[in-house]
């Protein structure tokens, strides 16, 4: 199991790196639509859909990503729309979700899977777009830094569950641990990145860059176990089959659709203001 899990990881790295760094940007685009496609193919199983209905909200979903990004330009961001519904789902809607653990019915599936796949597509398309594949890369690292720190923190500590009821492996001590760990890695960007370019780089400046990863951090949490509690009332281990060893599409992006929204409209006010 071990085995097969290391060489998928492999693979995933390879073929993601190789989108990143040599796909052309109208194959870019077919790439972040497949992965969308791929997610709201396994998003219809969690629903319980039938075979052809997941794959026409496949093929709609993918279809968004397309009709949206090819509008981008410089100056337009495109889904501000969807962006901004988004970001009130993961802070408003996600957490009383996780809480009363509302059950995925046919038409809140629809809708929801729209908000939660739909928008971080896009950002995967525009971060490499705006600003080249280490852009992308170093927001997404924000996520797999945590997810990492939080692992292996929580191993070695243990202690009180964060929610056991959703996904009895985590814990606080991992979500500390996880923090922790973005606050070191935001201080590593930021000192090796942006000081040798901004002059004026003040504490204030560093203290809002760890504001900002610490809360693309908190809400991958809430990603993660947004999905963790779909599986769970589907009564499925993974989302789907398509990565042997790391499930599917979903397990491996629960946490950047909580967090890239985010990302997106951060970006789109500091080029506006």
């Amino acid at each position: 199991m071990l085995k097969t899990r290391v060489l998928t990881a492999i693979c995933l790295l390879a073929g993601l790196l190789g989108a990143l760094f040599f796909l052309p940007e109208n194959a870019w685009v077919v790439f972040c639509a497949l992965i969308c496609a791929g997610g709201a193919w396994e998003w219809g199983g969690l629903a319980k859909w039938g075979g052809k209905a997941r794959v026409a909200y496949a093929i709609a979903l993918a279809a968004l990503v397309l009709m949206f990004a090819l509008d981008f330009s410089s100056r337009v961001f495109p889904g501000g729309v969807f962006c901004a519904l988004a970001a009130v789902f993961w802070l408003l809607i996600a957490p009383f979700w996780l809480r009363c653990k509302w059950p995925l019915r046919a038409w809140s599936a629809a809708l929801t899977g729209i908000v939660v796949l739909v928008p971080p597509a896009l950002v995967f398309f525009i971060l490499r777009t705006i600003g080249g594949p280490w852009l992308l890369l170093g927001f997404a690292a924000i996520v797999w830094v945590a997810d990492s720190a939080a692992y292996f923190s929580g191993r070695a500590l243990g202690g009180r569950k964060l929610a056991p009821s959703i996904s009895p492996g985590k814990t606080w001590a991992g979500a500390l641990g996880g923090t922790l760990g973005v606050v070191a890695y935001c201080n590593v960007i930021y000192w090796t990145t942006m000081v040798p370019v901004e002059a004026t780089a003040t504490l204030a400046h560093i203290f809002a860059a760890q504001i900002l990863f610490v809360g693309l951090a908190a809400l991958s949490i809430v990603g993660d176990l947004f999905e963790s509690l779909l599986k769970r009332q589907a009564g499925v281990k993974d989302s789907g089959h398509l990565l042997p060893g790391h499930g599917g599409i979903l397990d491996r992006i629960d946490s950047l659709t909580s967090t890239l929204p985010f990302v997106h409209l951060a970006i789109a006010v500091s080029v506006f203001y």
